[in-house]
């Protein structure tokens, strides 16, 4: 018997270039047109410009992690980018119950819901 790793079903690397996808498209939305990302955020507050600029570069960033992880077909690499995900979205919740915005809440627990589905399903495959 060979411990040949099992190959990751063709929907998991669909979904996760999904994801690939919206995260790099959400980072290109706030560093070119900020306002229609981020309707309730004050743009003449000194500093605010900083601040999205880096939300930008972390959404970026997570999007060619995605990508990367995805064009390898790698497991371990998936699973860690759905870690963060996770880990994100959970840092989405609590800020969606400090600033009693439930569609935040809402949209961070279904989010955490698809990562956990996704580490599960990746952890089966491996």
């Amino acid at each position: 018997m060979t411990d040949a790793p099992k190959k990751l079903p063709l929907w998991i690397l669909i979904v996760s270039g999904l994801f690939a996808l919206m995260e790099i498209m959400v980072s290109l939305s706030m560093c070119f047109a900020p306002e229609s990302t981020l309707e309730k955020v004050d743009f003449s507050a000194q500093g605010v410009e900083y601040v999205v600029k880096m939300w930008a570069v972390r959404q970026f960033a997570l999007g060619v992690i995605f990508a990367f992880a995805t064009l390898k077909r790698s497991a371990p690499m998936l699973f860690i980018a759905y870690l963060f995900f996770l880990v994100m979205f959970i840092g989405d919740f609590v800020i969606g119950v400090t600033q009693q915005e439930t569609a935040m809440m809402i949209s961070a627990v279904v989010m955490c819901a698809i990562s956990i589905i996704m580490m599960v399903v990746i952890h089966k495959k491996k």
